[in-house]
Parts: structure tokens; sequence; C-alpha cells
């Protein structure tokens, strides 16, 4: 039970560790300092905390669903949406920015834009400066302004430091026929798998042993269209 507690190794090297740190610092603060440029500092400083967390899931674990373009584009623009609705009618109250958080979670999953800081941005958004509330619906402006700094920094950064971002659809393995044979194919552990991402040298928020759940799941649903290929072509 207390081994469920314990964090699990990273497979990454301290270069790829400063490397993100670095991408972060500079991405948070470009972006930042774009909105203070056109709407004050007082109101990026608003958003320092939301573009903060957006910026450690960019620029450290790139290659995972949620630090995705769309991911981040959507959800800031779900959570502006939802967050000035929700202020303009139940008003500025700790119960209502909670209540805002919680229906952009639902719309951010509905969209397929999940992204966690897009909740804490819609608390934000609700429980606004003054300088914030004063703009009125045009403080989607500067939150929108900020989530696309942060992604032409990480865009720029990640590709400059040879990490590829955006994600790309994985290419499908090729197809060797004629290569039958009569020894089967290794399975698959969550020790190999481990050995992998190491070799990878890149965070996934990803566990090995969760990967191999699902390469057996996987495999399994292989398993029973084959058989089920094989029973259609006997019946033709």
């Amino acid at each position: 039970m207390l081994a469920r507690w314990l964090p699990a190794a990273i497979n990454t090297r301290p270069a790829e560790w400063s490397r993100a740190a670095i991408g972060m610092a500079l991405g948070t603060l470009l972006s930042v300092w774009a909105c203070a440029q056109v709407f004050g500092m007082e109101v990026a400083l608003h958003l320092l905390g939301p573009l903060g967390a957006s910026a450690v899931l960019l620029f450290a674990v790139s290659s995972g669903a949620l630090a995705q373009p769309w991911s981040i584009i959507g959800s800031y623009l779900c959570a502006g949406v939802v967050a000035l609705l929700v202020a303009r009618v139940l008003g500025r109250t700790l119960g209502s920015a909670c209540l805002a958080a919680g229906m952009t979670v639902v719309l951010i999953c509905w969209l397929r834009c999940l992204h966690p800081p897009a909740g804490g941005l819609a608390m934000t958004l609700v429980l606004a400066d003054p300088a914030s509330v004063a703009l009125g619906w045009y403080e989607l402006a500067p939150v929108m302004l900020g989530a696309g700094a942060l992604l032409a920094c990480a865009l720029a950064y990640n590709n400059a430091t040879r990490t590829r971002y955006p994600k790309g659809l994985a290419e499908p393995a090729p197809v060797i026929l004629g290569t039958a044979t009569a020894v089967s194919e290794p399975s698959i552990t969550a020790a190999d798998l481990k050995l992998a991402l190491a070799e990878m040298e890149q965070f996934y928020d990803v566990e090995p042993t969760e990967l191999e759940q699902l390469i057996h799941a996987a495999e399994g649903h292989a398993r029973r269209r084959s058989i089920g290929e094989v029973l259609a072509s006997r019946v033709v």
C-alpha cells in the first residue's frame, strides 16, 4: 500500500530538465510581457498562474495530449467564455468560481481540448482584479493573447532544441510480407517499456505499467478481430 505513494522514477536526464525549465521560464516571461504591453501589467500578472502552469506542460511534457496546440487554445477560450458568463449571471463569488471551473472541465472534455490549467484560469477570471473586471467581455483578449504567445514560444523553443512539437501522428509500422515464422514474438512487459522510455529521454505523462495494460488490451482486441475475420471468411 505504501509503495503506491512513492514517486515513479523519471526517465529523463538533467539536460532535459534544464531544457524544459529554461523554456518554461522564457515562455511564461514572454507571454506575460506581451499581455502587459497591450493591457497593462496588472491584467497580465493576474494571468501569471494559469500561464505558468500551461508552460510546464508545453515545455516539460510537450509530447502529451494535454500539451498540444488545440488543448491550450481551445481550453483557454472555453474557460474565458464560461467564466465571464458565470460572473455576469451569478456574480464574482467563490462558489461561482468553482462552478465555472467545473463547467469548463465538462466543456473542454467534450471539445477534446483537456488542459488542466484551464480550470484555474476559469476561477481566476471569475475572481478577477478590478483592472480585468473593467475590461468586461474584452477580458478574453488578454487571455487569448497570453495563450497564443505561450504557444508560439513553445513551437519555436521546442523545435529549436530538437524536441518535436506539436506531436504528429505516429507512422504505422511497415508490414513485411513473406516472413512468417513459427517463432512467436516475445510479449512486451513493463520493464521493456521502462527501458524504451529511458532511451527516448523525454518526459512522458504515463507509467510503464499503464502502457503495458494498454498494449495487452490492444493485443486482445486484435486477436479477437483476427478470429472474427477468419470465421467470416469461412462462412463466405
